[in-house]
């Protein structure tokens, strides 16, 4: 068998540039407001990539950069402020956020018609419930990925290794409204080896570099792998094996190049849609 690598940067591409007919159809320029905490390199990074990437496509974005000993009350402050300007569309959150900050009350200070990063209580409750919602990107990526080998995912079974609220909780129900018998792992699970090897869709999202290989999916799965780990030596890694699933799996995303661009385009999508929303276009 030989796997299908899906390319998750064409498809954000192919994304990007079906966003942009929509921007020109709005009454005005869409804005995201990004808020960054203390001077984590990986965020600073991955911060100037959003930003690059929604100004390419017309998007205004204005980043709050604030000192690392930053409090609640101030956060709530400069959110609450953003919630109540009309002329912002999209608020995030860049993680992690410093030890001392809470950081699902963080995120639940931001108005969940704001809230492109669809973390809130109230969107992910929206989720739930099967209501219109602004979805988190991670999960919302991880999907078109997948239906874009397996456009019907109906009587699929499913296994995601995570439970956060970044991925985890929002992938379980976004898989189930696609009909799929679903399967949530996490680090407590017993026989997880055995339990993935019973799944057509293996999702996973741990931060643990190799967590999974060839043995732990059966053949002709779809494995979608979240996972990032940046070593002090040597490249990048994912959750899973690639070298070894590779002539097993149906197909699979790399890392990099496979979920992490897809993410970044759902938050450009989710912008556009807070905007479309605001100005009365859908």
């Amino acid at each position: 068998m030989k796997t299908i690598w899906i390319d998750g940067k064409k498809m954000a591409q192919e994304t990007l540039d079906n966003l942009r007919p929509r921007i020109d159809h709005l009454k005005r320029i869409p804005r995201l407001d990004v808020i960054w905490v203390g001077d984590n390199v990986a965020s600073g990074i991955y911060v100037r990539h959003k930003k690059e990437k929604a100004e390419a496509l017309g998007i205004q974005v204005n980043v709050h950069h604030l000192s690392e000993k930053t409090t609640l009350d101030a956060l709530y402050h400069l959110i609450n402020q953003l919630n109540q300007d009309e002329i912002i569309d999209g608020i995030m959150v860049q993680m992690p956020l410093p030890n001392h900050l809470n950081s699902n009350e963080i995120l639940d200070m931001v108005a969940p018609d704001k809230d492109v990063d669809g973390l809130t209580t109230v969107n992910l409750g929206r989720l739930i419930c099967g209501m219109p919602s602004l979805v988190a990107c991670t999960p919302k990526g991880c999907m078109r990925l997948i239906e874009s080998v397996v456009p019907d995912l109906t009587g699929k079974t499913a296994i995601i290794i995570g439970r956060s609220r970044l991925v985890g909780k929002p992938m379980f129900h976004l898989l189930l409204s696609k009909h799929c018998t679903v399967i949530q792992a996490h680090s407590k699970t017993e026989k997880l080896s055995q339990l993935c090897r019973t799944a057509d869709i293996v999702i996973v999202a741990t931060g643990k570099a190799g967590l999974i290989g060839k043995d732990d999916i059966k053949v002709g799965a779809v494995v979608i792998d979240v996972g990032i780990s940046r070593q002090a030596q040597g490249p990048i890694q994912g959750d899973v094996r690639a070298s070894e699933i590779d002539g097993v799996a149906y197909a699979a995303t790399p890392v990099p190049g496979g979920v992490g661009p897809m993410t970044i385009a759902m938050l450009m999508e989710n912008t556009v849609l807070a905007s479309e929303r605001h100005q009365g276009i859908v």
